[in-house]
């Protein structure tokens, strides 16, 4: 939607004035649009009339860009409200994802902040890789000049806590620039410190920022005509339709196919879209953690009793390391305390068990306020879409692995989300669910471009939801689907969909992977290495490569086999090769969407 015929639909203006404003609009290029936005909100807020107005030029003082790299959304919802309360500062700001960041922009920059997330074994989030890359290999030269500070977001029960951030941060110094407010590395529950680092980061760039109060009239227009009313903090409570599982009976795995009603809500996605459900913990695993705890239930907390508060608001499921530490310090427990002050121990306990298993293992009385204060905020679990609305409409459908794990005394944990969707809700159950929409997994504007896509497992999902809406518009680009997974007859998903769209014709090539089929395994990336001539051959003709699934192994391997086939097919050196995969990249033709 174009930003004149968006302004139609919410101004209070004549039709005489829209049409002025329209004439005057269609003559400025972007910079030029951000500062009349500011120039006119100066005016509102100032409580004048326009007169003569100044000529366009750049403040002497510069302006702030804020950049921001997201794997969930968090940095992005951060990032977003720094936005606001910059521009209700006056300063003239810029907000933009890593991903639509051209790197040779950031020596321009005269006041930066950052706010990015870190996943894995302490990666940088998709769209922040190119950038990462580029600092950390020193290809983007002197930044003398460039007033920096940075906001990691991250969760400490992973080993490298912050570390994409610790990146950004220390190579931005070591580049010259300026650091104006101290790195922050917040955990989980981030708001009150993503709040308290803003409004100090904001006064040390407004002490060194001389410029005009300046608004975004494509952020008012984005927020008057932009996403559905519900989100993480308002979820839409949609109905549960069909729990099917798509497994077979003697499968080692059980996935089930989710379909959920999205009914007079309103929610609009993409394919590449995420959806974000919001669970309850199981009863039983509550009034389990209540006895261990040799509490009631009954207890009152700030979100009601804590037995609902449990259920709710706290994450049970989700061991870290803040749990294992604090309850340490708690208990006299010795054994308890070697493991909280080794990291490698720590580590290996917080991989393997939940809370509850602690506490068995460890005995430890606590009050409520004890009790609630080792515990996180719950979070909701982000599941890619695994369909398009132009095919089922009103509806959102998910593949959702079951997360089931036994413990060493033969207790069989679940995970949260996963065994609420499968397991918990009956058909027809409410569900709170939002969108999580993901710009940087897209299919190609061009319905003519030809796309690869790799995704074993459940990484499936967002494949089926393209090759729906591939189906529905008639492109005629070519696809072609990677799929792997233990069995043919026991975990081919989606098998008989799949079939059909070969012999229709939309599915011009597909590579299967059944790792368990043979005396040795194959996976993906194997079949990658195997087609490599055609594979390449497709990248040359203007393809578009994506992956989904499992970050810490296949994804690795996956780019892997990618960079091989690169170097060989392509007569490339290691070097060379890794450079034609950043080309990609950077053009949006190598998306990845790994969790």
């Amino acid at each position: 939607m174009q930003l004149t015929d968006s302004l139609t639909n919410i101004t209070p203006l004549s039709d005489e004035q829209q049409r002025q404003l329209t004439q005057a609009l269609g003559t400025l290029n972007s910079q030029q649009l951000t500062w009349v936005s500011g120039y006119l909100y100066g005016l509102v807020q100032a409580g004048g009339a326009v007169s003569a107005a100044p000529a366009l030029h750049a403040s002497a003082g510069g302006s702030l860009t804020i950049l921001y790299g997201s794997q969930t959304g968090n940095a992005k919802g951060v990032a977003s409200a720094i936005e606001k309360q910059a521009q209700a500062q006056g300063l003239p700001t810029t907000l933009i994802s890593m991903a639509d960041y051209k790197p040779k922009q950031l020596k321009k920059e005269s006041h930066l902040l950052i706010v990015v997330s870190t996943y894995g074994e302490g990666e940088p989030p998709e769209p922040a890789v190119d950038l990462h890359e580029q600092l950390k290999k020193g290809k983007l030269g002197k930044l003398d000049g460039v007033k920096f500070a940075v906001l990691g977001l991250g969760d400490s029960s992973y080993e490298f806590f912050c570390k994409t951030g610790q990146d950004f941060d220390g190579w931005l110094a070591q580049a010259g620039a300026e650091r104006i407010a101290p790195l922050a590395g917040l955990d989980v529950d981030y708001e009150a410190g993503a709040k308290a680092w803003t409004e100090q980061a904001l006064a040390a760039v407004a002490a060194t920022l001389n410029a005009g109060p300046v608004g975004s009239v494509a952020g008012a227009v984005k927020s008057a005509v932009g996403h559905s009313q519900y989100d993480k903090a308002n979820p839409f409570p949609a109905r549960l339709s069909v729990n099917q599982k798509v497994t077979g009976r003697d499968s080692t795995k059980d996935i089930r196919h989710i379909e959920i009603s999205l009914e007079e809500s309103g929610i609009t996605y993409q394919p590449g879209d995420a959806l974000g459900v919001w669970f309850d913990n199981e009863a039983a695993l509550v009034d389990e953690l209540l006895a261990l705890a040799s509490l009631s239930g009954e207890e009152p907390t700030e979100q009601g009793s804590l037995r609902a508060a449990l259920t709710r608001n706290f994450e049970l499921t989700r061991l870290h390391g803040g749990f294992i530490t604090g309850l340490a310090a708690i208990s006299n427990d010795a054994a308890l305390h070697d493991i909280a002050g080794d990291k490698t121990q720590l580590n290996a306990l917080v991989a393997s068990a939940q809370v509850v298993d602690v506490l068995k293992r460890f005995p430890t009385p606590l009050s409520v306020e004890q009790l609630v204060g080792l515990l996180r905020p719950l979070t909701p679990r982000l599941y890619s879409i695994a369909s398009a609305m132009s095919e089922v409409e009103e509806e959102v459908h998910l593949t959702v692995a079951v997360v089931r794990y036994p413990q060493q005394d033969g207790t069989l944990r679940s995970g949260a989300a996963s065994s609420y969707l499968a397991d918990r809700l009956d058909e027809d159950a409410e569900v709170r669910v939002f969108v999580e929409h993901n710009d940087n997994f897209r299919l190609p504007a061009n319905p003519a471009t030809p796309v690869i896509m790799v995704g074993p497992g459940t990484g499936i999902a967002p494949f089926r939801a393209f090759l729906q809406e591939r189906d529905a518009i008639g492109a005629s680009g070519k696809n072609w689907l990677f799929f792997g997974n233990p069995h043919f007859t026991q975990d081919f998903l989606y098998q008989l969909e799949w079939q059909r769209y070969v012999k229709s014709g939309l599915l011009s090539n597909i590579s299967l992977a059944f790792s368990r089929d043979q005396a040795s395994k194959i996976y993906v990336q194997d079949r990658l290495r195997e087609q490599g001539a055609e594979l390449f051959s497709w990248l040359e003709a203007g393809a578009h490569f994506y992956v989904c699934g499992d970050a810490n192994h296949m994804a690795k391997d996956v780019q892997e086999a990618l960079l091989d086939v690169i170097a060989q097919h392509g007569h490339k050196s290691r070097e060379e090769a890794e450079e034609y995969l950043s080309e990609l990249r950077r053009a949006k033709r190598y998306q990845r969407d790994v969790y």
